[in-house]
């Protein structure tokens, strides 16, 4: 599984500004990295009214994608998943996801940037493994403002260098949730499903699998 870090804090703590920044850290070290940023507001108009994206969006599209040599856009409804099957779905070749915001989402590791003497959101939700603070906090993993260098090396450390080896060899999702599978059933799993697939016709080399079942009810 893709790891992932979100970082949250409350409007105007500057964690835009510092995740923006530790993105740059960890793209200096090679790293694959997709941003996913959670936000309340609604009617962001994200393409240029009267255009052809935007007159197929008015048609009824329920999504719109732009396909440029340079780019791909993708414009759809909220979708039914949360954080991790988004991941799983669109992001799972990546290196890591970095968020911002889904403070409320329970298993995905969080890094606070607070300033002043606002509250606490590590004593109000879980996950907080780090915080970013201009006051003294106690706390394992505390760093100031200007060390957002630092704060990627933290990432990388935890996330990227001791995973290295431990990836999970299967990941099973059901109705979006992760269910949790011993090394005896991934093994299980992942030789059933390469060995049908090998038996197909033009099918070349095999890296990886993707799989989705419709359950019809």
């Amino acid at each position: 599984m893709v790891p992932i870090v979100s970082f949250i804090g409350w409007h105007d703590s500057g964690k835009t500004t510092f995740t923006r920044e530790v993105v740059t850290h960890l793209k200096e070290k090679g790293l694959r990295i997709a941003v996913i940023k959670s936000t309340k507001h609604t009617g962001i108009e994200f393409d240029r009214e009267g255009s052809d994206t935007d007159s197929y969006k008015q048609a009824g599209a329920n999504a719109v994608t732009l396909m440029a040599p340079d780019q791909m856009i993708l414009m759809s409804a909220k979708p039914e998943l949360n954080i991790i099957a988004l991941v799983h779905r669109y992001f799972h070749d990546y290196d890591i996801v970095i968020g911002e915001g889904f403070k409320h989402e329970r298993k995905i590791a969080k890094i606070e940037v607070t300033r002043g003497d606002a509250d606490l959101l590590k004593d109000q939700v879980n996950g907080v493994i780090a915080t970013v603070s201009d006051r003294n906090i106690s706390g394992d993993y505390v760093f100031r403002p200007d060390e957002s260098k630092e704060v990627a090396e933290f990432i990388i450390k935890r996330f990227i260098e001791d995973k290295r080896g431990k990836e999970e060899q299967v990941l099973l999702l059901v109705n979006g949730k992760k269910v949790p599978l011993k090394g005896f059933v991934q093994d299980a799993l992942a030789g059933t499903v390469h060995g049908f697939v090998k038996t197909l016709k033009q099918i070349g080399e095999i890296e990886e699998i993707d799989l989705k079942i419709k359950i019809q009810t």
